[in-house]
Parts: C-alpha cells; structure tokens; sequence
C-alpha cells in the first residue's frame, strides 16, 4: 500500500503540473518474475517512473510502450516472453525465465473514474480492500483495465460494457474470505478476458517507544520499506523532527497518556525500547490487550519474564492470544550485535510475522518464492 500512496502521489503532482501519466500495472504472470501480478509504476509523459513492475529488467521498454500508450491515449496489453533461455527478441533479459503481461493505462484526469481516481479510495480507511482489473490477452481486445474497487462495504465500478457488480460480488467476496488475491475469467464476444481480484492491506504502522540512538536506525528501515513510522517518547529532547526525519508521527508523552495519541489496529506493530523499565511496562499493560499484530520488548528475556510477571500480579489477564503476539527478546537470531544489526534483526522479524512466514533461508525453500494467484 506505501508503493501505491508513492504512485497516487505522484500523480497529484503530474496532475497539478498538466503532465500527462500512463498507469502501468503487472495483470498476470506465467512461471518466475521479480514482482507478481497488482505491482504498479506510474509513468509521466517526461519519463519519470514511480514504483516499479520489475527488478529493474522492464522499465525500459515499458517507458517506450507507456508513450505509445499516452499518445494514443488507450489502454495496452503488452506481454514479455523470456521463458526461453534463447529468446532475445526484444532484447530484453528478465533473468526470472518467466512471461509477463503488463497492462498500460492511459489516465484521463477529467474521468472522475480513471483507474487512479478509483485506486485513491484504498487510502481512505484503514481496512482491508479489493481491486479488480480485467484485461484480455488478446492485445486487439478491449482493455477494460482497473475497473472496481471495494473499500468495507463500498463498491465502486467503472461505467463499462463488460462486467456488472452482479458478476464480479461473489468472487470479491471469495478475497475478502480467503484473504488472498485471486483469479478468474469471462467470456464476452468469443474474447476471454482475464480478472485480476487483488487483496490489499492498509501500511503497517510501526510503533517505537522510545526515541534513543538505537530507534533511528530502526525507524530509518522501516521507513524505507515503506512503513509509517510513530516515535513515541516522553523526553521532547529525544522525540524531535531532527532525530526522527522518517517518522510519520512523532509523539511526546507520559506513559499514561499512550493511547490517547496513538490509535494501534490490526495493521500495527510496537516495539517498546525507552530502555525505562516502567515507561514500557506502562505501555504494555495499555497494549496487551490491543489489536495490535506484534508487540517487540528490546531487552534480555529475564527483563521480559518479570514484566508479564508483575502485570499478571496486578490482576492483568494475559492468556495464550496475548502471549503468542509478545516478542522478547525482540528481533531474529542473526548474530546482531550493532543497533543498526539490531534494527535490521527486529524489521525482519516483524515483517516474517506479518508474512506468516517461516525463518528459513530461501535457498532451502522448496516451494516457489511467490506462491501462484489461485483461480476461482
């Protein structure tokens, strides 16, 4: 979602200036590829690319083909096919041994349903969301493109002559249950048209409690990945703009007054590090009982065990839920011993939580790196 709000942003500013932008999104891959299917990258008409379709391999010739697509002021299909180890014809090395169709779509910024002005309502609430592309492989077929969105209960589809919200509310729903992008088909004119149901979540906030020398590495990385970054401290010389210049939000407060500056869901993650033993126990207490994803204590885990111990004392109920989402020690096993190696053991770890994901090195995975979009 942090790629997205870059791309909708950048559009806003190409829009304020009258420049001109083609969407370029992956519709549908077959075999390997570096980015799967709903990876996006606007492009302007000065060949300024935001986000990114591939490792770096496509952007080139995706440049030439979004022009073409601008001037031309349509919708393209464009499918690049290297799964042959000799297959130079476009001269073109995707180094993935995979095919991938690329969708072009020209945005018409007086179309109050241009497929950014409909992607734009991901950014509205912090809930889980679907989009819905379709497209036809058959690159001399209509290229209907991103075409609906839901947002909680909100449907929006673009006025259109291929699908109907009656088609499309059963396997939007199917997303919605099975929490995962997926795919289908539709026939219309002898032409089959691929649909793209992807599964989108909000950005993860990342939390820090604490604004020491330790958390700005950390929230360097997480910003980086593209998390929104909350500094939560209650020493004002420490939480500052200048210590923090990748925090989204930066807050100075009592431990007390934790939760009526910061607002946790489902999407967020905490790390309490203030290194004050009370200012994070305080903290905890407020947050063993949120619907927070992760809760990371930094510290040995003797100081962790005689946390949960005290607040159990204090009649805190803290079952096997509330247990099973505290991490403490915070931070993968890697050998860290700098705070940078620190911040980088802790984003790891939190982002293999989040993924559902085992720690194994890949190389010992036997399963495809990028699962493949079932279809329904």
């Amino acid at each position: 979602m942090s790629e997205l709000r870059g791309i909708i942003e950048a559009y806003r500013q190409a829009e304020q200036i009258h420049t001109r932008t083609v969407l370029a999104t992956v519709v549908k891959v077959d075999g390997s590829s570096y980015r799967m299917p709903g990876a996006r990258m606007l492009v302007s008409e000065y060949g300024e690319m935001t986000g990114a379709i591939s490792g770096g391999c496509l952007e080139g010739d995706a440049l030439r083909r979004a022009m073409l697509a601008l001037n031309q002021r349509t919708n393209k299909l464009v499918t690049y096919d290297t799964s042959k180890d000799d297959d130079l014809s476009m001269a073109i090395q995707l180094g993935c041994n995979g095919v991938v169709h690329i969708l072009f779509e020209y945005i018409d910024p007086t179309n109050p349903q241009n497929p950014i002005a409909l992607l734009e309502k991901l950014l509205d609430k912090r809930i889980a969301s679907a989009v819905v592309t379709v497209c036809s492989l058959d690159r001399h077929a209509e290229q209907l493109g991103t075409c609906c969105v839901q947002v909680g209960n909100e449907v929006m589809l673009k006025e259109n002559n291929l699908v109907s919200i009656s088609e499309l509310t059963n396997s939007i729903q199917q997303v919605f249950e099975r929490q995962r992008s997926l795919r289908s088909a539709i026939e219309r004119n002898q032409t089959t048209y691929e649909v793209l149901l992807e599964y989108c979540l909000p950005t993860i906030q990342l939390v820090l409690v604490g604004a020491g020398n330790d958390a700005q590495p950390l929230a360097q990385i997480a910003s980086l990945i593209g998390w929104d970054v909350c500094i939560v401290d209650g020493r004002n010389s420490h939480a500052t703009d200048r210590r923090f210049p990748y925090a989204k939000q930066i807050v100075v407060a009592s431990s007390d007054a934790f939760q009526q500056y910061v607002t946790t869901d489902e999407y967020t993650a905490v790390v309490l590090m203030s290194h004050n033993y009370n200012y994070d126990k305080a903290i905890l207490k407020q947050l063993a009982t949120s619907n927070c994803v992760y809760i990371g204590l930094l510290g040995p885990k003797k100081r962790f065990q005689r946390m949960v111990d005290e607040l159990q004392r204090e009649d805190l109920v803290l079952g096997e839920k509330q247990l099973s989402k505290m991490y403490g020690p915070v931070g993968l096993d890697i050998g860290a011993e700098t705070s940078a190696e620190i911040a980088l053991a802790i984003t790891a770890e939190i982002k293999s939580v989040l993924q559902q994901r085992s720690l194994n090195s890949l190389r010992n995975r036997t399963e495809k790196m990028h699962q493949n979009i079932p279809i329904i």
